[in-house]
């Protein structure tokens, strides 16, 4: 496969990549840890603007893109699980083992607590407990755990996967009853992400059906953006407190989401001529480097959001602060190149091939790229 086929086949999906990561950016310049300069608790009139005002839901959009790249990807093959892993091991490791570095020296110099921080970071394969945005690689984790599973169950049935929504439905809604509270499990677990996964895999078996279809796709997305604005006008994400809510809502909000993010997806993906030049492959790039944006944006951009605020000029304003969170995200992109330039890409060359033919002949590697990007 040539540079240009490549670039042509996965252009759009690192676009919503970009999307994303631009959504948690946005979140974290906005509102930094403490709602300010803009509080937590404004809601934008602009409905469409709910998903900057929440942009945590880029982690919703990361993990519902993770699985239709890996229906893309993987669509009706079988895999060597263990090569798989190792690549997935080279994908996301490096990068995540060199900001825990940084982040352990910043406590050390500054006197804090590193015992409880290692106790975090070893417990982090199993518990959302990695920090600085690092839980949700340990979702995506558990997703390759149970993939085969997933792979399985498309073997058999395209539509399948719709048991897998409806089990985890069925498992918060429980959860909910005994405990009264299913928000930490619902966002920071794959107990609530495991659906975005299965919505993800599952539209995209049914991609052709959303082919310019943009009257039913722009209905779901502006039904889903003014969702989210009713979501932010009643509290978001930090309703009631930081890590709890009695609200019902969260039994079903990560299905809502994964169904609005892989409707859109497929729309975006398969319904429109994406250059592989100019300001697309611009933002291409952007989705290319965005785990690395993920990762490092949260060294600099408490620090970046202050020091607006209070030397240039007042951000309190959300329009304003998203505009300058924009800024701020352009100015990650040379900082996201080098990291994948020197930290990410040398391990890459280290991958294996992974996907076979019914023969159990390897046929996906080195040579055929399989997309480094896939997840976060």
């Amino acid at each position: 496969m040539s540079q240009c086929q490549y670039e042509m086949l996965y252009i759009a999906l690192d676009h919503i990549r970009a999307l994303a990561a631009f959504m948690v950016v946005v979140w974290h310049f906005t509102h930094t840890t403490t709602g300010h300069p803009v509080p937590f608790g404004y809601c934008p009139i602009i409905f469409p603007f709910a998903l900057l005002a929440e942009g945590h839901t880029g982690v919703a959009l990361f993990m519902t893109l993770s699985g239709y790249l890996f229906a893309k990807l993987l669509d009706g093959k079988s895999i060597d699980y263990k090569a798989f892993l190792w690549n997935r091991a080279l994908r996301l490791l490096p990068l995540l083992l060199v900001v825990i570095l940084i982040f352990g020296v910043k406590m050390y110099i500054k006197g804090e607590n590193l015992v409880s921080y290692a106790g975090a970071i070893a417990k982090g394969v199993i518990l959302p407990t990695l920090p600085n945005g690092q839980w949700s690689i340990t979702v995506e984790f558990h997703y390759y755990v149970i993939l085969p599973v997933f792979l399985w169950m498309l073997r058999k049935s395209k539509i399948l996967l719709v048991s897998i929504v409806f089990a985890a439905i069925a498992l918060r809604f429980i959860l909910y009853l005994e405990i009264g509270d299913i928000k930490s499990l619902a966002y920071f677990t794959i107990i609530g992400r495991v659906d975005q996964f299965a919505l993800g895999m599952l539209v995209y078996q049914f991609r052709s059906y959303l082919v310019r279809r943009h009257q039913i796709a722009i209905a779901i997305i502006c039904a889903f953006t003014m969702f989210y604005w009713y979501f932010d006008l009643h509290g978001g994400l930090t309703s009631f407190s930081s890590s709890s809510s009695p609200s019902p809502l969260w039994i079903v909000l990560p299905t809502i989401e994964g169904v609005a993010y892989a409707v859109g997806i497929a729309w975006y993906e398969c319904s429109f001529s994406h250059s592989t030049g100019g300001i697309s492959r611009f933002i291409g790039r952007m989705g290319e480097y965005s785990y690395s944006i993920y990762l490092l944006h949260f060294l600099v951009v408490m620090h970046a959001s202050r020091f607006v605020n209070e030397r240039i000029m007042d951000i309190s304003n959300f329009y304003l602060a998203c505009l300058w969170a924009a800024i701020f995200f352009v100015l990650m992109m040379p900082v996201g190149y080098l990291s994948f330039r020197f930290i990410e890409a040398p391990c890459l060359k280290l991958r294996k091939r992974y996907i076979l033919e019914s023969s159990g002949e390897k046929i996906l590697g080195h040579s055929a790229r399989p997309h480094p990007q896939a997840g976060l």
